[in-house]
């Protein structure tokens, strides 16, 4: 064979992975845009909701708290299914069920108000799982770059639901602007179809990996102190975008306003779940990342409690920066402190276990707080406690070290 030949033949062999990547960056975009938008779009009509369906705050907190319990609950099984199964299969059945949940969620009553929404949370649990882990497998050596794409994928459908909600409930009543996100999920499916033939492939890769290395990462420090970064940064994130608007109103700010500072607030983070992760993955040790984050988020929460209120849109995008801060950090430590995809999907596992559990709590106990206090004072000084518990976790999960390999 000539050496023009060969040229031609290498070139055309290197055009096909480059194809292939494209199509599975945007099937991953499309999948990222589903993981907040159905819970974000909560927060805005929590009030709406409480009053037309005659609950507590603490029932209604229970309608964010509910897909973090089903987080805590599935995730420990969703690394093994994706080994057996394959990662893109899974992906595919997971969005199906997010759609059916999400259009349950819509439906009249009670019951399938919650029914819905505790399948939704089952849903996005596999996606959060197994997307950490397909980006180490895929995208090695662009683990950053795919990290922060994906987040700015799933937190600007989520800064947008939560915007839009309120206009959209003028229009279509809460039901309908909770159900309108069924129509992404399942142009979702229809991106993610494709990739299926993928999935004996990473099938069998996921089962070598598995074989060739097992870490018990329920004896690893590393992987608690990565867990409890990611419980902690998950609990502020939710119990802002759920109480937030209601808070805001207790100070004067309006119910259209206070959606659309919700909204900015998740703006505000959106450029730095991209940077974060770029950045992170070219330090060996993220450790001054943490210490950012831990200034940001409670500097933005003491500016809530004892803060001008003429400043408001200030405190709110600080803690907007701080949570893309965190954010972008607990992504990367999936891939940061693991050798493999399988490691990666298993760290993931543990934290959105155990991690979720603990954010679980968060919005219920800050709407209980306020019902036996009457103000937002108490629950806020919660948010600070969580800050300064991130912080230190975050120091111990940000060393240049592996789970496989942690003392």
């Amino acid at each position: 064979m000539s050496t023009s030949k060969i040229k031609s033949h290498i070139r055309h062999v290197q055009a096909k992975p480059k194809i292939a990547a494209g199509a599975v960056i945007i099937g991953i975009l499309f999948i990222a845009a589903n993981l907040r938008a159905p819970l974000t779009s909560v927060g805005p009509l929590i009030g709406l909701i409480r009053d037309h369906m005659h609950i507590s705050n603490t029932l209604a907190g229970m309608i964010t708290t509910l897909p973090l319990l089903a987080f805590a609950i599935f995730s420990p099984f969703v690394p093994r299914l994706g080994r057996k199964l394959g990662m893109e299969l899974m992906i595919l059945v997971s969005v199906v069920f997010l759609t059916i949940g999400i259009l349950l969620r819509s439906f009249p009553g009670v019951a399938a108000l919650y029914l819905g929404t505790a399948i939704l949370g089952l849903s996005i649990a596999v996606c959060n799982v197994l997307l950490p882990g397909l980006i180490k497998r895929e995208f090695p050596e662009r683990m950053g770059l795919m990290t922060g794409l994906y987040s700015i994928s799933m937190n600007l459908f989520g800064a947008v639901a939560s915007g839009i909600s309120v206009p959209l409930a003028s229009g279509l009543g809460w039901r309908g602007a909770l159900g309108v996100w069924g129509i992404l999920s399942f142009v979702s499916i229809l991106f993610w179809l494709p990739h299926l033939k993928r999935s004996s492939a990473g099938v069998s890769a996921a089962q070598g990996q598995a074989a060739g290395q097992h870490v018990n990462l329920w004896r690893s420090p590393l992987a608690w102190q990565v867990t409890m970064f990611v419980g902690l940064q998950s609990m502020v994130f939710y119990v802002i975008i759920t109480w937030l608007p209601e808070i805001m109103k207790q100070q004067g700010v309006s119910a259209d306003r206070s959606g659309l500072l919700l909204s900015m607030m998740q703006l505000a983070l959106l450029p730095f779940t991209f940077v974060v992760p770029v950045i992170a993955g070219r330090m060996r040790s993220q450790r001054l990342l943490v210490v950012f984050t831990f200034g940001l988020m409670l500097t933005g929460t003491l500016g809530l409690l004892y803060g001008s209120s003429s400043l408001i849109m200030l405190w709110i995008i600080i803690l907007g920066i701080g949570g893309g801060f965190a954010f972008g950090l607990a992504m990367m430590f999936f891939g940061l402190r693991t050798k493999n995809a399988h490691q990666a999907s298993e760290l993931s596992g543990m934290a959105q276990s155990i991690g979720y559990l603990l954010a679980a709590l968060g919005p219920t106990l800050f709407g209980y707080l306020h019902d036996i206090t009457g103000d937002w004072t108490l629950p806020l000084w919660i948010l600070v406690g969580a800050s300064v518990l991130l912080f230190l976790f975050g120091l111990g999960a940000g060393r240049d070290r592996y789970v496989s390999t942690d003392k």
